[in-house]
């Protein structure tokens, strides 16, 4: 196991993460995210790639319960580098032109030049995270 410390350094290596929500059914929801870590909190947006639908479930499902989880790992076939960290918390949506959403934009465009080429204009979401955990390979 490695510290909180530690378990926020990795996650915030990562390129892409999983978010994990809770579906009306109670079934587990995950898609893959582009997000940037800004001490306790993760942000990610809605972006410009090709979606069937604006009305995504991770909005509705954040709405109905905001308790999410955040999985990002690392392999490789050496396996003294494996690492994986996750990330609990609550998580809120900032609709475009409210407090907190430009904020998120920058912080993605700055960690992603897609978003400096074309700026996400769909809901962020903010998670605030009360648990960082994850696990590490040591030599």
């Amino acid at each position: 196991m490695v510290e909180a410390a530690e378990a926020r350094e990795l996650l915030a290596s990562a390129r892409v993460a999983c978010l994990g929500s809770r579906g009306g059914e109670g079934r587990p929801h995950l898609v893959p995210m582009t997000f940037a870590v800004e001490g306790d909190s993760i942000l990610t947006i809605v972006d410009h790639k090709p979606k069937r639908t604006r009305r995504l479930r991770r909005l509705e499902n954040i709405a109905a319960d905001p308790r999410v989880s955040v999985l990002a790992d690392h392999y490789d076939e050496d396996w003294s580098t494996l690492w994986w960290t996750r990330a609990d918390g609550l998580a809120r949506i900032l609709e475009p032109g409210s407090g907190g959403h430009a904020n998120a934009v920058a912080r993605l465009a700055a960690r992603y030049p897609q978003y400096r080429e074309v700026e996400p204009d769909g809901p962020a979401i903010e998670i605030s995270v009360s648990r960082w955990s994850g696990w590490r390979a040591r030599p």
